[in-house]
């Protein structure tokens, strides 16, 4: 099914604040990148560019909720987190570390004019912390608190090893972190087995 002038218009924002964030990013060029009619950006979204930011982030975040989702739901989470990583090296090397994440994107600037982007770009982040750790939870870690803990620190990595990448030009930061942190999760995940079975 094609897509509509606003869906698209809300990829393109999306993919601008990827490589120049929210700030660098005028309505002009998410007309002219989506292939919009001039005029458009006003008729879809009467809030302006705050709005558009926002929902480009809400849109996003349930894009990349969905590919969490299927990547860390496997009977054994690391196994899934390491697929979800690999994929994720692949996302970032496909604009050869020139566009990060556009939540990120936008959560580091200051926009006090539209305290509506800090709002989504934080109900984005919660959205995919619960996601992570709900598969944490059915992959061994009980306590509730432990899972939305260890979900934020794959998230902070997953987040901080691509800007890293981005600054370096390369993938090293981003298969370093992740071996580490695929680690790290084997033992915890592994040791909460062994507690159960050892009952």
């Amino acid at each position: 099914m094609p897509r509509t002038t606003r869906q698209r218009m809300l990829d393109s924002a999306a993919r601008l604040f990827r490589e120049h964030g929210y700030s660098g990013t005028g309505f002009r060029e998410v007309v002219a990148h989506s292939h919009a009619p001039r005029g458009s950006i006003y008729h879809h979204f009467p809030g302006g560019k705050a709005q558009l930011g926002a929902e480009a982030i809400a849109a996003s975040g349930e894009f990349m909720n969905g590919l969490i989702s299927r990547g860390v739901d496997s009977d054994d989470f690391v196994e899934g987190f390491e697929r979800f990583w690999r994929w994720w090296i692949k996302f970032i090397e496909a604009d050869e570390y020139r566009a990060g994440c556009p939540v990120v994107a936008i959560a580091v600037e200051s926009h006090p004019e539209a305290p509506e982007l800090a709002q989504a770009a934080a109900a984005t982040f919660s959205r995919w912390e619960h996601t992570i750790a709900l598969s944490l939870r059915n992959g061994g870690v009980e306590d509730e608190q432990e899972a939305l803990a260890i979900a934020g620190l794959i998230l902070a990595a997953v987040e901080g090893a691509t800007v890293m990448a981005r600054a370096t030009g390369g993938r090293e930061p981003l298969v370093r972190v992740g071996q580490q942190l695929a680690s790290l999760l084997r033992m915890r995940l592994d040791s909460a087995v062994g507690g159960v079975g050892g009952d």
